[in-house]
């Protein structure tokens, strides 16, 4: 069964990628090139070459962002694929799409939402280059925390769900999760290296897209993987249930 939900988490991954480079291109490319026509004119003010990039931008708007997508998102879906067997009938006892749906919803807030409002996406020119990868240690760092956060607070409704009804079970293990979060985003530095003149509507739209853009990635995953498991499974009942009917003629 596992291994149903792995290739049926990676091609569903495919197609969510797919859903989400559709977004990125309407959504999120005017963006990216507004802010490098930005980064020329400000190297045109200060009088430094600007040098062709390695790969051209069209490359990158197209055949780039659609590999990357599909990589991360055939990634993203095959773990998705497998935490879903580890809790679907046994920590879930819900209907698959239900348990899908909660899965991409817990996904997109630990993966995504909690590291992005401490440390924003930010479009070309925005951020320093030497700074780069002291700002993707600090956001991984806290993409850990934020996942084991989330496994933490699950255990905790877990274990109060037998002494409080399930509601309050999960509200108490809510409150855990945001505590911890806040703990992270106190004790973690802050970066801010937009620079100065850079138009505010262009970086605000940049990263409204780039929820977006996880919102559409993650919102795919758990309607499209449930929807098709829970026909699976619904498929599989009939077949027994015609086989027991059989087998009692």
């Amino acid at each position: 069964m596992a291994r149903a939900y792995l290739i049926r988490g990676l091609l569903v991954g495919l197609l969510a990628a797919v859903f989400a480079f559709g977004f990125a291109t309407v959504f999120g490319e005017p963006q990216i090139g507004k802010a490098e026509q930005f980064e020329i004119a400000l190297a045109h003010q200060r009088g430094v070459a600007v040098h062709a990039p390695m790969v051209s931008r069209g490359t990158q708007s197209t055949a780039g962002l659609a590999t990357g997508l599909a990589v991360t998102g055939t990634a993203i879906g095959g773990l998705f694929a497998l935490v879903f067997a580890g809790l679907h009938r046994r920590v879930i006892r819900a209907p698959a799409r239900a348990t899908a749906g909660a899965v991409a919803g817990a996904g997109f807030l630990a993966v995504f939402l909690v590291p992005f409002l401490k440390y924003p996406a930010n479009p070309p020119s925005v951020g320093s280059p030497d700074t780069i990868g002291h700002r993707t240690e600090l956001y991984f760092v806290l993409l850990a925390f934020s996942v084991v956060s989330l496994v933490i607070s699950v255990v905790v409704q877990r274990r109060l769900a037998p002494r409080f009804s399930g509601w309050d079970a999960t509200l108490l293990a809510s409150a855990v999760f945001v505590a911890l979060v806040a703990v992270a985003y106190v004790a973690l530095p802050g970066t801010n290296e937009v620079p100065t003149g850079f138009p505010a509507t262009v970086l605000w739209r940049f990263r409204v897209a780039s929820v977006g853009i996880q919102v559409v990635l993650w919102g795919t995953l758990g309607l499209a993987f449930g929807a098709l498991t829970e026909r699976q499974e619904a498929a599989a009942v009939g077949a027994s249930a015609m086989a027991e009917v059989g087998a009692e003629r």
